[in-house]
């Protein structure tokens, strides 16, 4: 089935070798509820806890060919959610540091990983619009949710030639890649429309 879905994911454009290997590898239906499992395979989104989804695989996929991921790179993920994106990374070997706000999820994904075996190098609860300063700077940071605006703190904790890759808008998102090209300078591109739940910004 995974085998199966790495094949739709090829018709809809997906190239990257690698990521169509960890989308062949990693079982996401062991990340589902059990009422979806047999679901898994589809090329959807599904709930999960606290009202949020795990991502379509297409979504997946699409965002992490994005990110140009390399054995070693330090990954920070905003939105760390049912935890399969973050199995994506560790997939192809980024060392990967994952935020999520939502307690419920936090603590339930949190307890999966290490019953999985999947070993980021921090799950953190906290507010993924501050990004991880004290880990910083990163090869690529990934966003999992609707940012209405680009949060500046997570452009300044790029490394010169990492790559963030964030959903903006409200409604709508359009799926959009910075580069950073130098301390003050980052490439825009804009790469079509997609919808994810809302990121959230702690306003304490």
């Amino acid at each position: 089935m995974r085998n199966k879905l790495a094949e739709v994911l090829i018709a809809k454009g997906i190239v990257d070798t690698h990521v169509l290997d960890a989308i062949r590898k990693v079982p996401r239906h062991l990340f589902m509820d059990s009422g979806f499992e047999g679901h898994a395979y589809q090329d959807k989104a599904f709930p999960i806890a606290a009202d949020q989804t795990i991502s379509q695989p297409y979504t997946v996929a699409f965002q992490s060919e994005l990110l140009k991921v390399e054995p070693g790179h330090k990954v920070l993920e905003i939105g760390t959610g049912s935890g399969y994106q973050t199995a994506i990374l560790l997939q192809l070997k980024a060392k990967v540091f994952t935020i999520e706000r939502q307690l419920e999820l936090f603590k339930k994904t949190n307890l999966f990983f290490k019953k999985m075996g999947y070993r980021p190098k921090k799950v953190i609860f906290g507010d993924g619009y501050k990004g991880l300063p004290e880990e910083a700077p990163f090869n690529s940071i990934i966003v999992t949710a609707g940012a209405p605006e680009v949060p500046k703190a997570l452009l300044s904790q790029l490394k010169v030639g990492g790559r963030l890759v964030i959903p903006v808008g409200v409604e709508e998102q359009i799926m959009t890649l910075f580069v950073r090209k130098s301390e003050k300078e980052f490439e825009k591109t804009e790469l079509g429309a997609f919808r994810f739940v809302p990121l959230l910004e702690d306003k304490n």
